[in-house]
């Protein structure tokens, strides 16, 4: 149970209600983070742009990296309800229930090669407390294996991106 009262359909914001009918529509419910957020359509509408340019739109990571990344930095960060709503989602991508364990269990357990797993092991360690530390020679290592720019600064948007939703759902009790 949230730590705070969570805003239901019937109390949110027109403006919110118009965005979150479609989901409501969809799947029957509205998960505790889109409540959290419309406590504050100023959050509620920067953060649903974070989500459909991040994660929804075709960008230049595909979907089953953008969705390995969600899984790997929500474990880190301790999201349980992160990992529960990515589960789902890498199931509607098309990813595997073998698949989604491997990446649960950490970079080393999943079955990719080894372009993709040194930029996994990149955004953890850009997670961290200590991303202060990140080189520019592990950025150019990263460039040499064959990641571009945009793609490198795509990660580490997700990346951060699921920092700050795990920190909203562990700080205010959400999936609890």
């Amino acid at each position: 149970m949230a730590y705070i009262k969570l805003v239901e359909f019937e109390d949110m914001t027109p403006a919110i209600q118009e965005r979150a009918k479609p989901i409501l529509e969809k799947t029957g419910q509205l998960g505790d983070i889109f409540k959290l957020l419309a406590l504050d359509e100023k959050i509620y509408f920067a953060t649903d742009g974070m989500v459909q340019k991040y994660l929804l739109d075709e960008t230049t990571l595909s979907y089953d990296i953008k969705e390995t990344i969600a899984l790997l930095i929500s474990k880190e960060n301790g999201c349980k309800m992160c990992i529960d709503v990515h589960k789902n989602i890498a199931k509607m991508l098309g990813l595997t229930p073998e698949r989604i364990e491997e990446i649960l269990q950490g970079v080393k357990a999943i079955q990719t090669d080894e372009k993709e797993k040194a930029l996994l092991n990149f955004c953890i360690k850009a997670s961290g407390k200590e991303n202060y530390k990140i080189q520019k020679e592990e950025i150019d290592a990263l460039k040499e294996i064959g990641w571009s720019d945009a793609q490198l600064v795509e990660a580490v948007a997700i990346t951060g991106y699921f920092n700050y939703i795990n920190t909203l759902s562990n700080v205010f009790g959400l999936g609890e």
